[in-house]
């Protein structure tokens, strides 16, 4: 799916103000490193600053035109002076940035210009780490890097010193709603999407997930057996939550789940009914919310993030819900 300038600019103004800026300035640096968690558009803005550059009709003189020959060309990934290099299984090996550099010593095809972006440049081996910063030191006037990370700590601070950073921000909840209603996810929705990752390609994905539509169904019987005895709890949790949430990313799923459904009851009584996320539940959640001190509340979402805390330090999984079940039904009711 092609990204257009003003499409992207809506997700990362500030770094898209800065490419601007250096293209109508004539200061297009010879590396960039463009850090930023994943799904901010990282690789999406490498290749519009690339078409930038090869542009032949760029509109207000720094826009890609999307319509030209070299524009196509790069959208499809077949532009003879445009190189990407990803990681060959877990790393990016020497061997494949000393091609890049062997592919570069030759003329460009077409003109001199000609760039190369490294995908999860962190993941370089050592021996290709020193073999791209001989590169990064001897560069040609019109080569451009790309250097995309996630962990830009990873990389050597020699390699940086030669990279103009670019920060890319995490999407806010709000422009992530709007992004996703724009790529067709149902506006009820988008809000609870945006609330469990920054990444439009992971939201996107768990919106055509049918386990990720499960959870959710589960998660909310869940809460709901949580007001009766605490023996229906811990049988539910043997009947559907254990068979459904099976690994340690997929329970830890469930918890944020679980903590967004006590968060709608905090900001249903804190009358910010803007801010509901379980949008297919609010009529029941109004009424649950009318059951529930705001103390109350507040104490089972510290029991939710501590449960998450004992899963990231590998706390037996069951024992780790049993424990969290019991502990959300302290005081006999939720009032």
């Amino acid at each position: 799916m092609v990204k257009t300038w003003d499409q992207l600019e809506v997700v990362q103004p500030t770094v898209l103000k800065m490419i601007k800026n250096s293209i109508q300035k004539h200061r297009v640096a010879h590396a960039y490193l463009l850090e930023g968690i994943r799904g901010t558009s990282k690789k999406d803005i490498a290749l519009l600053y690339t078409k930038a550059l090869f542009c032949e009709s760029p509109m207000s003189g720094y826009k890609p035109c999307e319509a030209c020959s070299n524009c196509k060309r790069i959208n499809h990934g077949n532009h003879p002076d445009v190189h990407i290099v990803e990681p060959d299984g877990q790393s990016i090996k020497v061997e494949q940035i000393r091609n890049l550099q062997a592919e570069f010593s030759k003329k460009g095809v077409e003109s001199l210009k000609k760039v190369y972006i490294l995908a999860h440049a962190d993941k370089m081996s050592v021996s290709a780490s020193n073999s791209l910063l001989k590169f990064l030191e001897e560069p040609s006037s019109q080569t451009t890097a790309f250097l995309l990370t996630e962990q830009p700590q990873k990389i050597l601070p020699t390699i940086l010193s030669r990279c103009q950073v670019l920060t890319f921000q995490p999407l806010s909840p709000h422009a992530m709603v709007e992004q996703l209603i724009e790529n067709g996810v149902d506006p009820i929705k988008a809000p609870l999407l945006a609330q469990l990752t920054n990444s439009l390609e992971d939201a996107l994905s768990l919106n055509g997930d049918d386990w990720f539509a499960q959870a959710q169904k589960v998660v909310v019987k869940l809460y709901e057996v949580l007001k009766k005895n605490p023996l229906e709890a811990m049988i539910m949790l043997q009947g559907d939550w254990f068979p459904h949430f099976k690994e340690k990313e997929q329970i830890n799923r469930g918890l944020d789940l679980l903590l967004l459904i006590f968060k709608d009851l905090l900001y249903i009584q804190l009358d910010k009914q803007e801010q509901i996320v379980y949008l297919e539940d609010s009529e029941r959640l109004k009424q649950f919310a009318l059951q529930a001190s705001r103390r109350r509340l507040t104490d089972q979402m510290s029991a939710i993030l501590e449960a998450k805390k004992k899963l990231a330090a590998n706390m037996n999984p069951q024992l780790m819900m049993e424990q969290l079940v019991l502990k959300l039904q302290e005081g006999s009711s939720f009032v």
